[in-house]
């Protein structure tokens, strides 16, 4: 429906009830009192967004905030948050619907499956604790599609174009904030005033005004989370700006700096960055500096896949076959090259020095269950069937491996963040945006 159809029906609902409400009253009747049923809070491009919405997503957010145990901020400052949020959301959305992202229904059900599983519910039983809080199920419903589509549009628009080099890694680790990786992780609570991308300098005053009144009342002794849910822009505004337990190297360097030389308990001064102004609060500090020992196998198998010629019993006979030959002193590593059906046959199956998660789950059960030398019955996994044998056990400090992969997951999560709140930014200033939420 295009903003002109929205724009008719609303003005034609409006001129209705006017004329419901300016006609005469029935003889021995009160005058009856103009009623406003539903009216536009805000324009999003083509699209509106009712005061019916926003007063839904103030009810949810309230209820959240209360649960969470964090006094409501007032109303008026509340409503101006959810709506900021809403906007943001909505311009993804459209973008999302634009350039063909889609969840169907079925995907839609497996998602609320899911969601009533882990809170150990059937669906019938999910969709009754949701009304009985006053929560229509169908609107619960377009929340998670919406919810879907912003994770996939993040992934699409902004994850899958980061890369992470082994130089930048290599740098990362021999940096201040290298020693962070290896070292202190932070529990940190964040309040973020947004800076609209090209603002004038009185735009910037503005948003840096709004940052140290927040401070202000921070400093007084006033309740971070409490602040957090009236000042902040950040998308965690409304969990009291809760970032939790993170990395030393997956912040920015601006925020790990800051964090670097403060106690717990303590605030950051006002940071600025291209997003805009941030406060910092540092509610814990932690070591994990601590040596990673894991239990190592050196493993080889032999791999015969299905397909529509080898049936699954064919595949498991011929290995029943194999592992006879073994148990007869045949060489393990000749028959992998002749019969394995993998790139490990060149190599007699070797597969090297294999740490826990490295395989799928089957795999390395059957492999843990095996000691040195001894050779499995056939096992089943995604891949086909396999005979397994580990030569020898070890145990191996993966520090520098773990630190690696550390600085590689804070690395691509600090692009991330910082690629996604840009990304949003630019995406937001092309939009056209009204607001009517002061209009009575």
């Amino acid at each position: 429906m295009t903003f002109l159809k929205r724009a008719l029906q609303t003005a034609l609902l409006a001129f209705t009830m006017l004329l419901a409400a300016a006609a005469p009253p029935a003889f021995g009747q009160k005058p009856r009192s103009i009623v406003v049923l539903d009216r536009i809070v805000a324009v999003v491009n083509d699209e509106v967004i009712t005061r019916v919405d926003l007063d839904e997503r103030i009810r949810t957010a309230a209820m959240q905030l209360k649960q969470q145990g964090t006094a409501l901020p007032p109303r008026a400052v509340l409503e101006k948050q959810i709506l900021e949020r809403m906007i943001t959301d909505r311009v993804q959305l459209q973008f999302a619907r634009e350039t063909g992202l889609r969840v169907d229904d079925p995907e839609l059900d497996r998602a609320i499956h899911r969601i009533a599983e882990q809170n150990k519910l059937t669906v019938p039983q999910l969709r009754e604790v949701l009304e009985k809080d006053g929560v229509q199920f169908s609107r619960f419903r377009e929340d998670i599609r919406a919810e879907i589509s912003l994770s996939r549009l993040r992934e699409r628009e902004v994850e899958n174009r980061i890369t992470v080099t082994e130089s930048e890694i290599d740098n990362l680790l021999q940096s201040q904030q290298g020693q962070d990786a290896r070292g202190d992780e932070y529990n940190v609570s964040h309040i973020l005033v947004t800076v609209p991308e090209n603002a004038s300098p009185e735009q910037i005053q503005a948003r840096r005004a709004r940052a140290e009144q927040a401070y202000a009342q921070l400093k007084s002794g006033a309740d971070f989370r409490q602040v957090a849910a009236s000042y902040s822009e950040a998308p965690d505004a409304l969990q009291g700006g809760a970032m939790g337990w993170r990395e030393g190297a997956r912040l920015p360097a601006l925020f790990s700096d800051a964090l670097r030389v403060i106690r717990a308990g303590e605030l950051t001064p006002i940071l600025r960055s291209a997003n805009g102004f941030h406060i910092l609060r540092l509610n814990e500090r932690r070591g994990s500096a601590s040596p990673v020992i894991v239990r190592q196998s050196l493993a080889r198998h032999i791999l015969i896949r299905t397909n529509e010629i080898v049936s699954e019993e064919e595949a498991r006979r011929r290995l029943l076959g194999l592992k006879e030959r073994l148990d007869n002193q045949a060489n393990f590593a000749e028959l992998a090259r002749v019969h394995s059906e993998d790139a490990s046959a060149a190599k007699g199956g070797d597969l090297g020095w294999i740490s826990p998660g490295d395989t799928v789950p089957e795999f390395e059960r059957a492999m843990d269950a095996l000691k040195p030398g001894q050779i499995s019955a056939p096992v089943r996994t995604q891949f086909g069937w396999h005979l397994v044998q580990v030569l020898e056990r070890r145990d191996a400090d993966m520090s520098k491996e773990r630190q690696r992969l550390t600085a590689r997951m804070a690395l691509r999560a600090r692009k991330s963040d910082e690629s996604y709140q840009e990304w949003v930014r630019q995406l937001r200033d092309k939009a056209y945006i009204e607001y009517r939420l002061e209009e009575r």
